[in-house]
């Protein structure tokens, strides 16, 4: 009996701690051991955010919606308390943006903060962020149909007056050359000037009387009184006035068209009703297509740490960044492996400071990398690539937000130039401690990990 009341005490001893343990998890799942801040944001339309919806910062899972309070009548806001990680406080600041999301099309709704300028004041625990209103779906297609509408009934008004226009302008050269063909056949008063041989036989014969004896100067004036009665009979100069008045209004109809043109497109591209340009309508439309376009990526992303695809993740030896602290990341024996490939960049080899004070990548700091590619091998373009941001900055807050921007340069800077998959390329803040058993105790700049599984 006393080796089955020891086996049932052995019993419950391992279901207590098993479940102890799983609470423990759980727990650290949902953060509910971890230190938070409290902050506030107000929207309009809530859009389906409701309490206990996530809120992430920067990507990374920050806590969630704790509270909503309705507003008393049409014209007031929600207001909307958050809990966020502590950890990640130092990338919030005053000038940071709320913006509601969704995880794909038709996925869960989110709250999305931010991160602000690094010039910017931390945000105070309970302070009100400033929010962004979020944009549906349905207003999006709707108001994309009603630009590409417009756009079809000025194209068809304007191709209407321009086949007018050249209507005209047709005419008018055709009346033209009809009127020079006519001077050449000889028809018309002009044409038969031009060919009447009589009047040519008179021109010489007047010419050739005034030069050979000055005695006929009498009689050579009357011809050519003669001659001049006979043009003003013919109408000559008339005929001359109504041609150059035909090309002159001729010109004058074109000018008008090409005005009209002008009008035309400066109506269908001008402001609308609420004072935006077309082309701002279609710059912002195409916004909010890349929008939905990210939120479905991210909807497939999430597929990912589904339970009945995890092992498969697991297996192939590396995680989620968006899921690790970076006190998990140290301690994980994949990342501060000493035998995957790395390369350590210094921060004042890399960076330069911007016209606005922010630091951005130099020429120099462009080269150093690509020789970093260079000596990493072929393993770069098989193998995640986690680019490890560091900085020294004394106030522990702007250290990781200080990191956080330049893991950021540099992972830019790499799927721009290089053919990189950018769900292959992670970043992640570490502030100015590396992984142990690395070498370095301290570091300010950057580390360009390839992350092999051994």
């Amino acid at each position: 009996m006393s080796r089955q009341y020891l086996a049932v005490g052995i019993f419950i001893i391992i279901g207590a701690t098993l479940f102890a343990l799983g609470i423990f998890l759980i727990g650290s799942r949902h953060e509910a051991f971890a230190q938070h801040i409290v902050l506030f944001t107000e929207f309009v339309d809530l859009d389906g955010v409701t309490k206990g919806s996530k809120v992430q910062v920067a990507g990374m899972d920050a806590g969630q919606v704790t509270k909503i309070d309705v507003p008393r009548s049409p014209t007031g806001r929600f207001r909307v308390q958050m809990k966020v990680d502590e950890q990640l406080h130092g990338l919030v600041r005053a000038d940071s943006v709320v913006t509601v999301d969704t995880e794909g099309v038709v996925g869960d709704t989110f709250l999305t903060i931010h991160p602000g300028s690094p010039n910017a004041a931390i945000a105070k625990a309970d302070s009100v962020l400033q929010s962004k209103p979020p944009v549906s779906m349905s207003d999006l297609l709707t108001h994309g149909v009603g630009i590409m509408n417009d756009a079809d009934a000025t194209l068809k008004q304007v191709a209407g007056k321009l086949n007018t226009a050249l209507d005209g302008v047709n005419g008018a050269v055709s009346n033209a050359n009809d009127l020079l063909v006519g001077l050449k056949e000889g028809r018309g008063p002009a044409g038969m000037f031009l060919r009447d041989e009589k009047m040519a036989a008179q021109i010489r014969a007047t010419m050739s009387n005034v030069q050979s004896t000055t005695s006929n100067l009498n009689q050579a004036s009357a011809r050519v009184n003669i001659l001049v009665a006979d043009v003003q009979q013919r109408r000559l100069p008339q005929t001359l006035d109504d041609t150059m008045a035909q090309i002159r209004s001729a010109s004058t109809r074109a000018n008008e068209t090409l005005e009209q043109v002008h009008q035309s497109l400066s109506q269908a591209l001008g402001p609308d009703a609420n004072g935006a340009t077309a082309g701002q309508n279609i710059s912002e439309a195409l916004t909010n297509i890349n929008i939905a376009t990210g939120n479905m990526a991210e909807d497939t992303e999430a597929l990912k740490h589904n339970f009945f695809f995890r092992g498969f993740f697991n297996r192939r030896g590396y995680y989620s960044l968006a899921n690790l602290s970076p006190q998990e990341y140290r301690r994980s024996e994949l990342f501060g492996s000493t035998h995957s490939p790395r390369a350590w960049l210094q921060a004042q080899a890399l960076f330069q400071q911007g016209p606005h004070g922010a630091e951005e990548l130099s020429e120099s700091g462009k080269h150093a990398i690509d020789r970093a590619v260079a000596s990493l091998g072929n393993s770069i373009f098989t193998h995640p690539i986690v680019i490890e941001g560091y900085s020294d900055t004394p106030q522990p807050a702007d250290a990781l937000s200080s990191s956080y921007a330049r893991s950021q340069l540099v992972r830019n800077y790499l799927e721009a130039r290089y053919p990189f998959a950018a769900k292959k390329v992670g970043v992640m803040p570490l502030s100015e401690t590396p992984p142990p058993r690395l070498g370095h105790d301290h570091w300010s700049g950057v580390s360009i990990l390839v992350a092999e599984k051994k």
